[in-house]
Order: structure tokens, then sequence, then C-alpha cells
């Protein structure tokens, strides 16, 4: 097993779509794509994954209110490491992914699956099949559905708001607290919405030039 990853040998098939891996728990794992089986359920809102990993990083980020990792330039703290890594990226102008046909460089992978589909006819677009409206993404694909079919699963234990995004439910969840998220990386105010500390920093940029 472990020679494969050496030789890059494949050797297990998905009969659906032909996609090979090199072991067959990771083909288990994905026919769970095909099939629609979510065995890994919370024990807290019910909602159900294909996979454990899911399952652990649903909690992380939505039952959890432990953000261990900070932002070394700006103090904003995350739950994850991987918001933390893409959120630094604001700070240092870092674009990893690039595009093999051209020079456009982007700070995330989406943003490159886009372009290549937008701009080199690379990928395939995934369309509703309700309003022909196109994406990239499935999991964008899904999130646009919800709207169509008016289902809101996330609810605020505050008040009675309903939100078909969990992004949503966290940014209306600042109304009920005093937390400030966000800190201006020149004068170390704190804001609890992004757009008032984005037009904070453009003023203090100007009063420093």
């Amino acid at each position: 097993m472990h020679s494969r990853i050496h030789s890059g040998e494949k050797p297990y098939k998905c009969h659906v779509c032909e996609k090979t891996f090199s072991l067959i728990s990771h083909l288990d794992r994905h026919m769970r794509v095909h099939t629609g089986d979510k065995p890994y359920k919370c024990s807290l809102c019910n909602k159900s994954f294909n996979q454990s990993s899911h399952l652990q990083l649903h909690k992380r980020t939505v039952h959890s209110k432990r953000r261990p990792y900070d932002c070394p330039h700006c103090g904003k703290l995350f739950k994850i490491n991987s918001d933390l890594n893409r959120h630094v990226r604001i700070h240092t102008g870092a674009k990893p992914y690039s595009c093999r046909h051209c020079s456009q460089r982007f700070t995330r992978p989406d943003q490159l699956k886009t372009h290549l589909l937008k701009s080199h006819n690379e990928g395939t677009w995934l369309p509703c099949n309700i309003c022909q409206k196109k994406f990239s993404e499935n999991s964008n694909l899904k999130q646009h559905l919800l709207r169509h079919e008016g289902v809101k699963p996330y609810v605020c234990s505050r008040c009675p708001k309903r939100f078909y995004l969990v992004y949503e439910l966290k940014r209306h969840r600042l109304v009920h607290s005093d937390y400030k998220q966000f800190c201006c990386g020149l004068c170390s105010k704190d804001f609890k919405h992004k757009r008032c500390v984005v037009q904070h920093f453009k003023k203090c940029s100007a009063k420093l030039r």
C-alpha cells in the first residue's frame, strides 16, 4: 500500500464515474458521493456527513466557541487553521494559486477555478436546474438551491431569525454580542463588521500619507 504513494498506482476504480484510488477505503468513502449515504450524524443539530472529518470540522466551526488560532498581524481569532492562513493573505498580499495559461494569480483555489472556466473554458460549469445560474463549485450550487427551496437550516439561539448559510448566522450573532472580531492593523481599533474596519483602514492610511 505504501509503495503506491511512489508508483502512483491506483487499482481501485469507481464504477460510476471511473475515478481511481490507491486504497479500497478511499474508494468506499468516495462511493458515498454517489449513494448519498451520510453515516456520521451531529449529536447537536442532527446534520449528517459522509466523512467523519467533515463532522469534526462541522462541530468545531458551528458548535464550538473556541478560537485557538490568532492572526499575528491584527490579532483576529479563528476556529480552524485554514481560515487563519486564508486571512493572513489579506495582510501579506500572497496569491499562491497561479493560472497555467496566463499570468493571473489568486488568493483562493475557487477563484482560480472560476477564472479557468470564464477565461480559458477549462472545466465544467454546474448549472442550477431552476434558474440556470452557473457555479464553479458544487458547494456553492447547493447553497444556492437552498434559496429556491426556501430552506433556512441555521437558527439563531438568541432570537427567532433563521438563515440560509452558516456565515449569515455568524454575521447576525454580532447583533447580540459585544465581540469585535475585526481589528485595524494601523491603530488597533476594534470593529464588529468587516466593512467598517475596511472603511476605517482607508481613512487611517490616508492620514499617514
